[in-house]
């Protein structure tokens, strides 16, 4: 997996009552590449993931490009070209996999515009008398 760009705008000052936080991964393009290395084909699927905050005050993009081994690229790549959709196992592994990665590089964005995180962190409670 690579990152190829990285946008955060915070679009507005502070903003009073709940914000809530919605975060999107989304395919847009895929081709079949050759690794030498590996002496294999794989596919290469360029992805965007976007964080928006509502009420509108920020939104945080990361745009990139992962690398995909599978045992058959032939049936992916077509229900790609005909539908822009993926196979169902495939479609999970890479979204988990995006969100994972995705997730944590826009927490430290959002923490350094002073948003809050995209995702819940768990917090310390001191214990009842």
């Amino acid at each position: 997996m690579n990152f190829r760009s990285m946008e955060a705008k915070r679009t507005k000052g502070e903003s009073k009552g709940e914000i809530k936080v919605n975060s999107t991964p989304k395919i847009t393009d895929m081709k079949e590449i050759n690794i030498a290395s590996l002496n294999k084909k794989a596919l290469s699927m360029s992805f965007e993931f976007s964080t928006k905050y509502d009420p509108q005050i920020a939104e945080i993009k990361i745009g990139g490009e992962i690398v995909y081994l599978a045992e058959k690229n032939g049936p992916i790549l077509n229900q790609w070209k005909k539908k822009k959709s993926l196979p169902e196992n495939v479609s999970v592994e890479i979204l988990n996999h995006l969100f994972r990665r995705c997730l944590l590089k826009i927490a430290y964005m959002a923490d350094d515009l002073q948003l809050p995180p995209p995702v819940q962190i768990p917090r310390v409670k001191p214990k009842e008398a």
